[in-house]
């Protein structure tokens, strides 16, 4: 399970920044449009608006661990830098890989 956990945040950060390579690509390497695609109909907001719950769980979720002592100072920081310039997908897997036990 643990070498899983290490491929999902390799994927974690290939994926989506595979993604927004070509999204700035089509853009001539702007930033402008993208929220307005990210909302662009029902099904992506849809997904969007559950990344986004998803995501501020886990944020909630590291910040109660942090403030109750279950995780140290450096490893709340990796986990809020990991989901703040990578996202879920990295900080999720990161935290299952750093608390797996066989």
């Amino acid at each position: 399970m643990k070498k899983l956990f290490l491929v999902l945040c390799v994927l974690g950060v290939i994926l989506p920044y595979y993604q927004l390579y070509y999204f700035l690509l089509e853009n001539n390497w702007s930033m402008s449009g993208f929220w307005a695609d990210i909302y662009s109909n029902h099904a992506i907001s849809m997904i969007t608006m559950d990344i986004t719950v998803a995501a501020t769980s886990f944020l909630v979720f590291i910040i109660y661990k942090f403030y109750n002592k279950k995780i140290d100072g450096r490893s709340f920081i990796k986990y809020l830098l990991s989901l703040f310039l990578v996202g879920f997908s990295l900080s999720m897997p990161l935290y299952l890989y750093d608390n797996y036990k066989n």
